[in-house]
């Protein structure tokens, strides 16, 4: 039942990952997000099964409180603010981008099977996922206009590095994975705060406009 669970996290990463590449709707997307978050927390109680204790229920309630409530208010807030709807006209177009991301999916898992790895893993579908998560944070960062898009691209990015740290250092991944979470938290936290000065000082939030200004 576990490893059922495990690979059915790990299955459900990959179609929220595609699923980002093919919305232009934002609130959509924070929520998809937001759902990542709380999956990731389930993953995390999953590799442990019946093993758990207070550190993995601590990184599990940390991710879904962080990833899947506090972090998609303050993003929710931020688009309320900047009164934007959709990403329009990316720099890759949406079908273009499920494209990659199926290349990019094809590719994690060639790269995935063939890393040495220091001990076995818990799903051979892990590292591949986990790298096909990073890719697509990747991807939407330099892919995407607006502001929110890149945050968004950010924290998926992360969550393919939460993954890796979760799966993969069972041993003590635990203050390193929490520390990150604050890391992740405060970063947006700070991104919220740059993007409502660019709202208010340019009356929106795409970056491409801003490689117009002039000395």
């Amino acid at each position: 039942m576990t490893d059922a669970l495990i690979d059915a996290t790990l299955a459900f990463l990959v179609l929220t990952n595609l699923a980002l590449l093919g919305l232009s709707r934002l609130t959509t997307c924070v929520r998809v997000v937001a759902v990542q978050g709380v999956v990731l927390g389930l993953f995390t109680l999953a590799i442990h099964g019946k093993d758990l204790t207070l550190h993995p229920v601590a990184l599990a309630s940390g991710s879904v409180l962080l990833k899947g409530m506090v972090i998609p208010w303050l993003l929710f807030h931020a688009l309320r603010e900047a009164s934007v709807r959709r990403e329009v006209e990316p720099y890759v177009g949406y079908l273009g981008s499920t494209l990659i991301g199926v290349l990019a999916l094809l590719l994690s898992l060639w790269i995935g099977n063939r890393l040495p790895l220091p001990s076995p893993v818990i799903s051979p579908l892990v590292v591949p996922v986990a790298l096909f998560t990073i890719i697509i944070g990747l991807f939407l960062i330099v892919s995407r206009k607006k502001a929110v898009t890149q945050v968004l691209g950010y924290l998926v990015l992360e969550n393919g590095i939460y993954a890796f740290g979760v799966a993969l250092v069972l041993e003590e991944p635990f203050l390193v994975e929490l520390g990150v979470l604050l890391d992740v938290f405060v970063a947006v936290f700070v991104m919220g705060i740059a993007m409502f000065q660019i709202q208010r000082t340019f009356d929106h939030i795409d970056t491409d406009q801003l490689s117009t200004l002039k000395d």
